[in-house]
């Protein structure tokens, strides 16, 4: 078997690594970037942070795109590409949660190629890149930084598309873990449970490989310990240093391999109902995992010995097990809600089911699953995660 491997070509991975963008910029010979962020970034004093690097290492002042929303539409990427196109730009920095990473990307992309970003959504592979991509995460959670994809939604159709392919794997990361220590419980909590799922999902993939197989193994033995105590003890850094480090090695790992069911399923919630894209991935994954784990057993068996969670001689039916209960209680203790709790009228949830299933199809992601599911149990897990 024969794996194509793809990483960023440099990472820059500590507390304090932001201060180090300027010559990371140099060794790139870039210049001249647009920063693509979002409000909450700006009015933090993180871009201030970013942009006081910046001047230190003598670059001219950047420009700063900050119209990124939760969920980034084709209209936002749009208005980014016309602010791009307004000045002379080498390189684009995505500074923020995924949401400015993944815009980013898009606007790299479709600078360069044009448009609608439609006619780059899987399966199409977009290899040819366009302008270099830098990624600054500030959350422990999405790995865009070390990723092939991107995700946006569809303005016209509501539909979150997955975008894939080189094209949209940063040439550079900056993994500082100090970005993260303002980040409120919830968004630790959403965003750690949605590099949890990216490490799950990648070791038990139909997609998997050796290599991305090391990687979730790691991403899993990072995260899984840590999670609580960062929800409890926000300024833990240690705590916080190895989350930030295994959502990075989980990127990298379903980058390699591929995400599957929950993430299938996630999309469609988030598109519909607003619903942050960790907290849909926490809402789907014990359900998820337990349709699936039958299909795998020792792979899922894997997945709990690396989460730490029974000893390597524990038997794979009772490992997976021990998972299960794991899932269920670190909902429970996180505070993640049921679609109904969250918020969401229960007639307009039935009512999108077989809309939602049909998306979570055609991003091709349940494919991959290690039990593939049909649009019947699609649509029954979707009832079932409800209440």
């Amino acid at each position: 078997m024969i794996s194509s491997v793809l990483f960023p070509r440099e990472m820059l991975v500590g507390g304090g690594a932001i201060n180090q963008i300027g010559a990371l910029l140099g060794r790139l010979a870039l210049s001249r970037p647009l920063i693509v962020t979002d409000r909450f970034m700006v009015d933090s004093g993180l871009v201030g942070r970013l942009l006081g690097a910046l001047h230190s290492a003598g670059l001219p002042e950047p420009r700063i795109f900050s119209e990124v929303l939760p969920d980034p539409t084709t209209g936002i990427v749009e208005r980014g590409v016309s602010f791009l196109q307004a000045d002379k730009h080498d390189c684009v920095i995505g500074f923020g949660g995924g949401s400015p990473i993944d815009t980013a990307k898009a606007i790299s992309v479709l600078a360069h190629f044009g448009g609608p970003l439609r006619k780059f959504k899987a399966p199409h592979l977009q290899e040819l890149p366009g302008l270099p991509i830098l990624a600054i995460p500030t959350t422990a959670g999405t790995g865009s930084e070390a990723t092939r994809f991107t995700v946006i939604t569809d303005d016209e159709t509501q539909e979150k598309m997955l975008c894939a392919g080189a094209a949209f794997l940063p040439i550079a990361a900056v993994v500082d873990y100090k970005l993260t220590l303002s980040k409120p419980a919830r968004l630790t909590a959403d965003t750690g449970i949605d590099a949890l799922t990216h490490a799950i999902e990648a070791y038990v993939s139909r997609r998997a490989n050796p290599f991305s197989d090391g990687m979730a193994r790691l991403a899993m033995r990072a995260i899984s310990p840590n999670l609580r105590t960062v929800y409890l003890d926000p300024a833990n850094r240690q705590a916080r240093e190895s989350l930030m480090i295994g959502a990075t090695q989980a990127g990298v790992a379903f980058s390699n391999s591929s995400v599957a069911l929950v993430h299938g399923m996630s999309r469609p919630i988030g598109a519909h109902f607003h619903v942050p894209h960790g907290l849909s991935n926490a809402m789907l994954l014990p359900s998820v995992t337990a349709f699936s784990a039958p299909s795998a057993i020792a792979r899922y068996a894997d997945c709990a010995r690396a989460m730490q969670l029974v000893p390597d001689s524990k038997d794979d039916d009772a490992a997976v097990g021990a998972l299960l209960n794991e899932l269920q209680w670190l909902n429970k203790e996180l505070g993640v809600p049921s679609p109904a709790k969250y918020g969401i009228d229960r007639e307009a949830w039935h009512r999108l089911i077989p809309t939602m299933t049909e998306q979570a199809l055609a991003s091709g992601s349940p494919a991959n699953n290690p039990r593939a599911p049909s649009p019947d149990e699609i649509q029954a897990i979707y009832r079932e995660i409800y209440d």
